[in-house]
């Protein structure tokens, strides 16, 4: 699993004219599958997120997490982060998993992000044609893989 991460003051998602998702301070989190991804890759992503230290103590500097800022979360399908661009002008998506293995998986990770954050975890539409619209607080933007546990 792939996820780009964006600390945010607002955040929201609308299909077809009308808004699906919407949130003030918190995450928007982009999330990409491949086949391979399992229930580890889940576990361990979702509590990596509900721990990292990015939001502003009352000093002024990055060290509460999404818990301690009581903040909310949007989580949307994002296969095209497992793009493959090294040949050619035309992305590949082939590393990405099909809708058969992605959205159990997906529906997974909200599931367990829902548990360690305790909170609602606001979503896009799987496959949808999302307009994404947000307020990048910072801006701090982070990318985790879960093949890369760094």
């Amino acid at each position: 699993m792939k996820v780009v991460i964006q600390r945010v003051s607002k955040a929201s998602v609308t299909i077809e004219g009308e808004c699906v998702a919407k949130i003030q301070q918190g995450l928007l989190i982009l999330l990409g599958i491949v086949n391979n991804d399992t229930q580890e890759d889940i576990l361990w992503l979702s509590k990596k997120i509900a721990n990292l230290r990015i939001f502003e103590d009352e000093n002024g500097v990055m060290n509460t997490s999404i818990l301690d800022a009581k903040g909310e979360a949007i989580v949307v399908s994002q296969f095209t982060l497992h793009a493959a661009t090294k040949k050619g002008n035309r992305p590949s998506y082939i590393k990405a998993a099909k809708p058969d293995v992605s959205i159990p998986l997906y529906n997974a990770f909200v599931t367990q992000l829902e548990k360690d954050l305790d909170n609602k975890v606001q979503t896009g539409r799987f496959g949808a044609d999302m307009k994404v619209e947000l307020l990048n607080d910072g801006p701090v933007t982070l990318i985790i893989d879960t093949k890369n546990k760094e």
